[in-house]
């Protein structure tokens, strides 16, 4: 099974995301498109496949230290390194735009479907990959199959210590509330940590 995406703008993105993001916060985002695509078409859904792709891929680059910003949320500072990045592969305005709002809106309130396809997968596959939510939805030979290609590794911790600090930093921002809400207890809680040990 393929879970990467061969376009020149799909390869420019997981280019970028490899050399900025650590081993755990990239193969969180491939199978965060990874539960995203699944999602969308057990359920029927169309979408644009290159642009969920290359939102994921890069959704997490502002919680890198090239990428933080001392004052803008690490969803909106990533989303500008999305329009940086599409910007320089030709993309148009619009799907520049596209392309942010995808990751801003990752970390707001949930999305329908209907609203906004391609901001609803990234939130489904982050949430899945993030605190297991609807992983029960999966065939377990699919999760198997991603979490053996794309490790978790140590993300869950390291995952919650980036936010914790961007909360900590940026109190007005989501991750701030995001944190306040439990995180640290939905992260702990996600059965993909233990089904991988299981595997």
């Amino acid at each position: 099974m393929t879970w990467t995406l061969d376009t020149p703008s799909a390869r420019a993105a997981l280019e970028i995301a490899s050399e900025y993001a650590d081993a755990d916060l990239l193969h969180h985002s491939v199978r965060s498109y990874a539960f995203g695509a699944r999602y969308a078409d057990a359920h029927g859904l169309a979408y644009d496949e290159e642009l969920l792709y290359v939102s994921a891929l890069v959704h997490d680059l502002g919680l890198t230290a090239p990428f933080d910003s001392h004052s803008l949320p690490f969803e909106e500072a990533g989303g500008h390194v999305a329009r940086v990045l599409t910007a320089g592969l030709g993309w148009p305005a619009a799907r520049r735009a596209r392309a942010a709002e995808v990751i801003v809106l990752h970390m707001r309130d949930d999305v329908s479907a209907a609203e906004d396809v391609e901001s609803h997968l990234l939130q489904v596959g982050t949430s899945a990959d993030v605190s297991g939510l609807r992983v029960t939805e999966f065939d377990p030979s699919f999760t198997a199959d991603l979490l053996a290609a794309y490790p978790r590794g140590d993300f869950g911790a390291s995952f919650l210590a980036l936010v914790e600090d961007q909360a900590k930093r940026k109190p007005e921002c989501a991750a701030a509330a995001y944190v306040a809400g439990g995180a640290a207890t939905r992260i702990a809680a996600n059965p993909l940590d233990r089904f991988g040990r299981q595997g």
